[in-house]
C-alpha cells in the first residue's frame, strides 16, 4: 500500500509551507505529495494568505525536490485550456526529471469561478472528455508530427504538440462517485482511478464499475491503479487523537466513521479494509500543514506496517 500526502492549499497556506510539507514527505519515506487545485477557500477560516496556483506550486517544487511523485487531485476543466495544461504539465514534468502525475476532473466549485472570473459552463463532463483527448493526444505525437483535434468545444489545427513530457507517459488519474461516465471515461482515458473519501463498501463497488468498463473496452482491469483519497488523523492515544481533530474542526467519531482515524493500530486496521477491495494506494488528506509531528508519526507507526 502506497501512502501519498495530499494537501488542500486553499484553505490557507503559503508556497514556503507547501516546500516544508513537501520536504518532509521526501524525507519521511512517503511515495508522494499532491495537493488539491482550488481558487478559493471552502467552510470556516479566512483562507489567508490566499491561494496558491497548483502548477506553478509544483513547479517549484519540481526543483526543490529529488525523489517523490508530484500531481493534482484534481486539476479543473474550466481553469486552463487544454492545450495550455498540456504545455504547463509537461514543462513541470520535465523540471522534476519525470515525476509528475496528472489527476484532471470536470470542476464543481461554483463559487471560486465566480470570484475570479472563470466561466462555468452548464456542460462540464464533455469538456473533460475532450481535454484528456487532447492532453494525452498532444503528448502522444511523434515529434515532427502534428497534432489536430476538431471538437465541440475545443479545435486544434497543424499543432506542434510541444514541448514533451520527460517520461514516456504521464500518468493520468481520474476519480469520482459517478456510475456510468466516470468508468467509462477512466477505462479509455486513466492510468489511475482515484474514489475520494468513500467507505470500502462504496469504493469496491465504483472499482467494480471501472473495471467492467475497462474491460468493456478491451483493456486489461489490472492495468488501472486504484486508490482512496481519505482525511487522516492519527494520534499515539485517544487524547492526542482528539487534539489533533480539534485543530482540524472536526469530530472524533465521524472522522473514524469516514476518514482514517484513531491510533495508529486503528488506521492500519481500516487501512487493511481499503486493500481487501483492492486499493493499492491512498492519499492521505492532511488538514494542518503545520502538524508535521503528525506525519512523523503517520511515517513511523503507520506506513511502515504497511510496507
Amino acid at each position: 500500500m502506497d501512502l501519498r500526502i495530499f494537501t488542500e492549499p486553499q484553505q490557507g497556506a503559503t508556497y514556503d509551507t507547501l516546500l516544508t510539507v513537501a520536504k518532509a514527505t521526501e524525507d519521511l519515506g512517503f511515495d508522494a505529495f499532491f495537493r488539491s487545485d482550488h481558487y478559493l477557500k471552502m467552510g470556516d477560516g479566512d483562507g489567508l494568505p490566499g491561494p496558491t496556483d497548483a502548477w506553478i506550486t509544483l513547479a517549484g517544487l519540481a526543483r526543490e525536490t529529488k525523489r517523490i511523485r508530484l500531481g493534482t487531485l484534481m486539476t479543473a476543466a474550466t481553469f486552463r485550456l487544454p492545450g495550455v495544461l498540456a504545455i504547463q504539465v509537461a514543462q513541470v514534468d520535465q523540471m522534476s526529471g519525470g515525476r509528475v502525475e496528472l489527476g484532471l476532473g470536470a470542476g464543481w466549485f461554483e463559487e471560486e469561478h465566480q470570484a475570479y472570473g472563470i466561466p462555468f459552463p452548464k456542460e462540464k463532463f464533455p469538456r473533460l472528455e475532450e481535454q484528456l483527448a487532447i492532453v494525452t493526444g498532444l503528448w502522444a505525437t511523434e515529434p515532427g508530427q502534428t497534432f489536430d483535434f476538431h471538437g465541440e468545444h475545443y479545435e486544434l489545427t497543424k499543432s506542434p504538440a510541444l514541448p514533451k513530457p520527460a517520461q514516456q507517459r504521464i500518468p493520468v488519474l481520474i476519480g469520482g462517485h459517478g456510475a456510468t461516465r466516470t468508468p467509462r471515461l477512466a477505462a479509455r482515458y486513466a492510468d489511475e482511478f482515484n474514489m475520494p473519501f468513500a467507505s470500502p463498501e462504496d469504493s469496491e463497488a465504483q472499482f467494480g464499475r471501472v473495471r467492467a468498463a475497462a474491460q468493456e473496452a478491451g483493456r486489461p482491469a489490472d492495468a488501472i491503479t486504484y486508490s482512496n483519497a481519505l482525511v487522516v488523523c492519527v494520534g499515539k492515544d485517544d487524547q492526542e487523537v482528539a487534539r489533533r481533530a480539534a485543530a482540524i474542526g472536526r469530530e472524533v467519531d465521524e472522522l473514524k466513521a469516514n476518514g482514517l482515524a484513531g491510533t495508529p493500530a486503528e488506521v492500519v486496521d481500516k487501512i487493511g479494509r481499503y486493500a481487501a477491495v483492492g486499493s493499492t494506494r491512498i492519499y492521505l488528506q492532511v488538514l494542518d500543514l503545520d502538524d508535521l509531528d503528525h506525519l512523523e508519526l503517520i511515517s513511523a507507526q503507520v506506513q511502515s506496517q504497511l510496507s
